[in-house]
């Protein structure tokens, strides 16, 4: 019953007039950095590869599954970053989105002890659908079931491919760091029946470090020094705003963090709502290796029906190349 109603769900979708869709999100934000703010490529200055998996509401069969992987390093040739993301989102056994892009973070020091990343990022964007496999309303039978044919136009296409365009930037300091980005700024059609603008979405991000330890130095031989990073994330796409509040303990080799994710307001301007998720996250690091899993347990409505989320995420940072001048990394999170 429950992949019932999400075929009907998305086959819906795709009728009404006008249709916002919003972008996939991760809530391990930074083991998905480049997805987060094209101008964190380059940031840890080595080259760094990247593999997160996202499995959201696991309760309803293959409801949304994203995988992505990215690469990027800085180049001091370039006097930036250079980065390559590629990511999948599965919304349903019926619709997939394919998203390949490119990405230039131009380093830029301000002081002595600030720096500013600028970068502008280019995507393309493919679409599928399966039409043949969807089920609509008025196919519905009472008694039945689905025992008619529907009346729904059928899409001449059933893929879009389109080319679109962000940009972003970081500013930080030795430890501290705030950001934004700005997806589809060109609005790209992405409709199958009527026509519909991709909505622009903006990401703004910022947190601080905070050396706990005394000596600031590693405690023993196997720990490091405590590290606390709280952290905000500010979502807005097509009239939705979402507030993302958490804080890690980085205590080397092992991290361990929440998130409290909190809608500001519903689609077109609603009402403020309830918090949506609770993000609990652990992580572990040992020498070149980092993996991470995080949990968000839904606290909205939508808890009993869900099953939450589960993500898994796994980096991994080349040895540096000789560089001519010590470039200063951006000191946040690792996941």
């Amino acid at each position: 019953m429950k992949k019932r109603v999400l075929i009907i769900f998305a086959a819906l979708a795709f009728c009404v007039s006008e249709a916002w869709s919003q972008d996939p999100h991760f809530s391990q934000f930074y083991a998905s950095p480049l997805y987060t703010n094209p101008a964190l490529a380059g940031s840890v200055v080595c080259p760094r590869a990247t593999l997160i998996y996202r499995n959201q509401w696991p309760s309803i069969q293959r409801a949304f599954r994203t995988p992505a992987v990215s690469y990027d390093q800085y180049f001091d040739a370039l006097s930036g970053g250079i980065g390559v993301l590629v990511m999948s989102d599965a919304e349903s056994e019926y619709y997939r989105t394919n998203m390949a892009a490119l990405m230039y973070s131009l380093r830029l020091k301000l002081t002595d002890d600030i720096f500013l990343n600028l970068a502008a990022q280019g995507s393309v964007t493919s679409r599928s659908l399966d039409w043949d496999q969807l089920h609509f309303g008025d196919e519905i039978d009472p008694r039945y079931g689905f025992i008619y044919s529907t009346m729904a136009d059928r899409p001449s296409t059933m893929s879009k491919t389109y080319f679109d365009v962000a940009a972003g930037f970081v500013l930080y300091g030795e430890n501290w760091y705030a950001g934004f980005a700005a997806h589809n700024l060109t609005q790209p059609n992405d409709g199958y029946i009527s026509y519909n603008k991709v909505p622009i979405r903006f990401t703004g991000h910022a947190g601080m470090n905070f050396n706990v330890s005394r000596d600031k130095r590693r405690t023993n031989a196997f720990f490091g020094a405590p590290i606390i990073s709280p952290n905000v994330i500010y979502d807005y796409q097509a009239g939705f705003q979402k507030l993302n509040v958490g804080l890690y303990l980085d205590w080397s080799p092992f991290i361990v963090g929440a998130w409290l994710r909190h809608p500001l307001t519903g689609w077109e301007g609603a009402d403020a709502i309830d918090p949506d998720a609770l993000v609990l996250l652990f992580g572990a690091q040992w020498e070149q290796f980092k993996i991470g899993y995080s949990y968000d347990i839904t606290v909205s409505g939508l808890a009993n029906a869900s099953g939450g989320a589960h993500e898994v995420s796994l980096s991994y940072l080349f040895p540096c190349p000789e560089k001519r001048h010590k470039v200063k990394s951006i000191k946040c999170p690792s996941f």
